[in-house]
């Protein structure tokens, strides 16, 4: 099964990509009536939606990071905490400058 897979390049894929559905999650349970990239714009014009949404997107790197660490896939594990870490320093940057 693809998602035992015991690797450091698949572990940041998976990184990269939860905070993508973290986001989307986001946008369908708050901001249901607008239209996909008018709430994008809206979520980066916003501050206080901005880190609300930047927080569930990195809960999602969380719960996937929990998963392997329970499971013992280690490689994997490595790979979303280094993509979260990338994550978090582009999100201390962005709160920062703009």
């Amino acid at each position: 099964m693809i998602l035992k897979k015991d690797n450091y390049a698949f572990g940041f894929m998976v990184g990269l990509l939860a905070p993508c559905l973290g986001f989307v999650a986001f946008k369908y349970t708050r901001l249901q009536s607008i239209p996909f990239m008018e709430a994008v714009r809206f979520v980066l014009s916003e501050h206080a939606l901005l880190s609300a949404a930047l927080s569930v997107s990195l809960l999602a790197n969380a719960a996937i990071f929990t998963y392997y660490i329970n499971a013992h896939i280690d490689k994997t594990a490595k790979g979303i905490f280094f993509a979260t870490g990338i994550y978090g320093i582009a999100i201390l940057i962005i709160k920062t400058f703009f």
